[in-house]
């Protein structure tokens, strides 16, 4: 296939992350026909790229992330009518775990493209794009993998959001309850400041969230608040007592209660369980002791 004037068809080695960014129209036309041999990332800042592939194209906007498979055809440069692409990408040799996170919707086959609509998402996955550009490039110990870790986090944002996987397809509202109820697990339920805090009515709350979540926000609450107990009771030497004070219960007997209710046992018998399965690793230290204490006595 001939590479079309002016286009560049440089393919870097595959490495485990190479990242970068361009401004203005500083990126040149790139004319890939077999692709490359690792994963590349596009985000667009700003202005416009097009996006060209077998039987069409497309232009990318500001929030717009593509993702291009290895071995795909790749032709693509600042859109002509806006004259500006800002960018940031990455050539990327993903984790075997991360792959399950990489099945966006397609424009083409091997060519995806995902948009971030929040503007918290937007922020907050620029920003790691900005970190793992300046780790990957730093003069820090292991600076690749904290380059990495930053990606990372990026395409599991991206997979929250990703129409593919089942949880996206929550309402954003009852995604905003579902957090504000994490955030503030321990605090006493109320009604209508989630229904503020998610944009809805108390009573479209109540329809849409058991509709969405199986349960009630109340109870979505509890939940929180049980899995944290167990948390706790298998990790802290919290009191009982103390437990349920943190997380919001009224009293340790209807901690107690609840707790039972979810569990089927009591948070004691669920701590004893627990210390006996994982045993603390301060509990080999008398017998430690005893043991140097032993060596010790011994005569040469």
């Amino acid at each position: 296939m001939k590479i079309p004037p002016g286009a560049t068809s440089f393919c870097p080695p595959p490495t485990p992350l190479l990242a970068g960014s361009f401004r203005g129209s500083t990126i040149r036309h790139t004319f890939r026909p077999n692709g490359t041999k690792d994963w590349l990332l596009i985000y667009t800042r700003a202005g416009s790229g097009l996006y060209r592939f077998p039987g069409g194209e497309f232009r990318s906007r500001a929030h717009d992330i593509t993702l291009y498979r290895p071995g795909v055809f790749q032709d693509y440069q600042t859109c002509p009518e806006s004259q500006r692409w800002d960018l940031f990408y990455a050539h990327f040799l993903p984790r075997p775990d991360w792959l399950p996170w990489l099945n966006w919707p397609e424009k083409s086959p091997g060519l995806m493209t995902l948009t971030l609509k929040e503007p918290a998402l937007r922020r907050r996955v620029a920003r790691r794009l900005q970190d793992m550009i300046l780790l990957n490039a730093g003069s820090q110990s292991r600076g690749q993998i904290f380059g990495l870790n930053a990606l990372e986090e990026v395409l599991l944002w991206c997979d929250a959001i990703n129409p593919r996987q089942a949880s996206s397809q929550l309402d954003p509202r009852v995604r905003k309850a579902m957090d504000f109820l994490a955030e503030h697990a321990a605090e006493p339920f109320s009604e209508d400041r989630l229904a503020r805090a998610a944009g809805l009515s108390p009573s479209r709350l109540r329809h849409l969230f058991r509709a969405q979540a199986g349960n009630s926000p109340r109870r979505f609450q509890e939940e929180q608040r049980l899995r944290r107990a167990r948390d706790l009771l298998a990790l802290s030497r919290q009191t009982i007592g103390e437990i349920a004070s943190e997380l919001g219960f009224a009293n340790p007997f209807y901690f107690t209660l609840r707790f039972k209710k979810q569990t089927g046992e009591s948070p004691r018998a669920f701590r004893q369980r627990s210390h006996q399965s994982h045993p603390s690793p301060m509990s080999y230290l008398p017998a430690e002791k005893s043991a140097k204490k032993e060596i010790k006595s011994r005569p040469t």
